[in-house]
């Protein structure tokens, strides 16, 4: 039997489980258990209260700092609260280097936590505040996993001055002593060489600066943070020297971060990380090392001028002539007409083709601000995108080659609007070119669209206007002169067939579509599209034949074919079939599937690697992999040497590949990338190749010292 307690102690009993903080239970993922905490009992009105994301790690696994070094993504936190509570930035612990490889990252093992203030409103009502957050985080080992977790608090608010939370002292303890410090008395300043970042940390009069210590800075891309730091004492100063990336990024006035010592700092009563900022005493210097020759350093006016150049070569490039030869079609067939009406439409399509541009690096952007890993093309990645696009092309060769007449019944519909019509197609010819041409990457592009990952979105879509502009240059000066198509023949019966040529790259691009979405999503893939198409050529078929019938009937019964034949070429949600798409062999060289590690492995047991990073659905991947990759002379050159073949399939989104373009100042394939032992950064060849270009490269390879069976 249970003593009875009084009447006034269970009163204060209910009192006080009714201010105490309910917390939902753990979250549990895979690798790591989550919890949100606080240090005290309940919150006053006005008066902020810490509130910190628990993380605690599986044993060896790691999440990251807000700059999370060579690889990875910082942990963010949604915060949904009451209305008028207001939640503060992360209050980030310093971190810890964390090797991988060849890589170095910045995070945290074992547990950490992630204070933010919440500050109730003074109006704050009296009782019980639901605190919400949705986090999420990235956590590796030998693998990355993302994950999140919804958690939430009850936490109770009173008019009273809170009580200390002991349930979670200790971890609000250690994450508060983690937290980097404004030391007084201590000056910063920091300056930028060609090749270094150097910051001095100036002790305060009496003290001496500890002789160990690392700086982590808080902007991701400025430094290599797997290259070693050099520490150096002069009196009361610490210099740290740290290596650039390269190239450098431009326009650095000041650099944050945390310096850390585990020895402690002096006058900080012993806290390990000073909170750093520090203008920069010098701008940043020409670089001194060799680059590649589409390089383009650390200008916007060169990137501009690289856009510009690559805009104009993207027109040479399969994947974007069938759309254009359709257009200069048009041209053709006006060339001896209205100079205004053709001039308008060379400034349509142009306006088209750059306003795409900026809209796909706008979502591009978006995406990326929002922690995802996307690169150019990354449409094309989607098998849905590719069946769509694969209709299109398949209607538009139906339509070239006869099989209906589109244009009588949009002309019917709009009446005396012809010019209007005539522009709108301009337009969505501009639209449609820029869609197809994000598979190709051509000569300057590369280094142009690399440029756009460290820098600011306003400076980003300059450099793509800059790409559309190019790309649209050629379109735009036929309008605007159009005596240069004086010397063509004069629209006649030879346009019928000129029309019915152009059909057939159109067919090709549909097979090379259906190609791609093979290796995406699997045989029963392209087996839909294949039905769905033959549905689509039906629907086509029965509008051509029974268009001019003045009834309702026969354009309804098209378009359900046609929509019918989108329904069965839909592909299958899902990642498909096929995990990749067996570009990594053929009948003259084997080639191994990508990887860091791999990477790693075989420079470290001194053999050269030769990575390929390719796509399925980009075309000059698959003409350089023909052309150049598969050459006999060159497939001997890699076999006598001795050099790893890989393969880095993008055709999927694939989260690491991105971050290793990324690092390689590419943000689009191909890319080509030759890393020997014993340097810290891979050779790069151009976009375009010759099977001159890479056995010149494979000829300046250093002997071998010793011979390694070829796996």
């Amino acid at each position: 039997m249970f003593p009875r307690l009084p009447a006034a102690a269970v009163l204060a009993a209910a009192l006080l489980a009714s201010f105490a903080v309910r917390a939902a239970p753990i979250v549990k993922t895979e690798h790591v258990e989550a919890e949100l905490v606080t240090d005290a009992k309940s919150a006053q009105p006005g008066k902020p209260v810490l509130v910190g994301l628990k993380l605690r790690m599986a044993d060896q696994w790691h999440t990251y700092w807000k700059n999370p070094g060579d690889s990875g993504l910082p942990t963010r936190i949604q915060w949904v609260l009451p209305e008028g509570w207001k939640a503060g930035e992360i209050q980030w612990p310093y971190p810890e280097p964390l090797p991988v490889g060849p890589l170095m990252n910045y995070g945290y093992e074992d547990e950490v936590v992630l204070l933010a203030t919440v500050t109730p409103p003074a109006s704050a009502p009296t009782g019980t505040a639901d605190i919400r957050a949705k986090a999420k985080w990235l956590v590796c080992k030998d693998i990355c996993v993302p994950e999140e977790g919804e958690l939430d608090m009850a936490l109770p608010v009173s008019p009273a001055p809170p009580a200390s939370e002991p349930r979670w002292q200790a971890n609000i303890d250690r994450a508060r002593n983690m937290l980097p410090v404004d030391a007084p008395g201590w000056k910063y300043d920091a300056a930028l060489t060609a090749t270094a970042l150097v910051v001095r940390l100036t002790a305060p009069e009496g003290a001496t600066p500890p002789a160990r210590a690392m700086f982590f800075p808080e902007m991701p891309e400025l430094v290599e943070p797997a290259a070693p730091q050099k520490l150096s004492r002069d009196g009361r100063a610490l210099r740290i020297e740290m290596k650039l990336v390269q190239p450098p990024p431009k326009g650095v006035s000041n650099v944050k971060g945390v310096a850390v010592s585990q020895s402690g700092w002096p006058g900080t009563s012993g806290h390990k990380a000073l909170a750093v900022d520090a203008a920069t005493g010098a701008t940043i210097a020409a670089a001194g090392t060799t680059v590649p020759d589409d390089a383009i350093g650390d200008s916007l006016a060169v990137a501009l001028v690289f856009a510009l150049a690559g805009g104009l070569l993207l027109n040479l490039m399969p994947c974007v002539f069938p759309v254009l030869g359709i257009k200069v079609m048009g041209f053709v067939e006006h060339a001896h007409g209205e100079r205004r009406a053709m001039r308008l439409q060379g400034l349509v399509f142009s306006a088209g083709v750059v306003g795409s541009f900026l809209v796909l690096a706008g979502i591009m952007l978006g995406f990326r601000a929002g922690g995802a890993q996307l690169g150019w093309g990354f449409q094309l990645q989607s098998p849905v995108v590719v069946t769509l696009l694969a209709a299109l092309f398949f209607l538009l060769a139906l339509n070239l080659s006869g099989l209906f007449e589109w244009g009588a019944f949009a002309q019917s519909m709009t009446s005396n609007l012809t010019a209007r019509g005539r522009y709108a197609d301009a337009l969505l010819s501009g639209v449609l070119a820029t869609v197809v041409a994000t598979p190709c990457t051509a000569p300057f592009m590369g280094a142009a669209v690399g440029f756009t990952v460290s820098q600011s979105a306003g400076l980003a879509l300059a450099v793509f206007a800059a790409l559309g502009v190019g790309m649209a240059l050629p379109v735009l000066l036929l309008s605007l002169f159009p005596r240069w198509l004086r010397r063509l023949p004069k629209p006649g019966a030879w346009m019928e067939t000129f029309r019915q040529v152009l059909a057939f790259p159109l067919f090709a691009t549909v097979a090379w579509l259906a190609w791609v979405l093979g290796a995406q999503a699997g045989n029963d893939a392209v087996l839909g599209l294949a039905l769905g198409l033959v549905l689509m050529a039906l629907g086509a078929w029965f509008y051509g034949r029974w268009a001019h019938v003045a009834s309702w009937w026969q354009p309804a019964v098209a378009v359900a074919l046609a929509a019918l034949g989108l329904f069965v070429a839909w592909p299958a949600a899902g990642p498909g079939a096929a995990a990749s798409t067996g570009l990594a062999s053929d009948a003259h060289a084997q080639w191994d599937s990508w990887s860091p590690e791999k990477v790693r492995d075989l420079t470290a047991q001194g053999r050269p690697v030769f990575v390929d990073f390719t796509a399925a659905w980009c075309v000059t991947c698959q003409v350089n992999k023909r052309v150049a990759l598969h050459n006999d002379a060159v497939v001997k050159a890699f076999a006598a040497r001795e050099v790893a073949t890989l393969t880095a399939d993008w055709t999927r989104q694939d989260p690491r590949i991105t971050e290793t373009l990324a690092a390689l100042g590419r943000n689009a394939v191909p890319v080509y990338a030759l890393y020997l032992p014993g340097e810290d950064a891979p050779r790069l060849l151009p976009e375009l190749l010759t099977p001159s270009i890479v056995l010149s490269a494979i000829d300046t390879l250093p002997p071998r010292s010793t011979a390694i069976t070829q796996r």
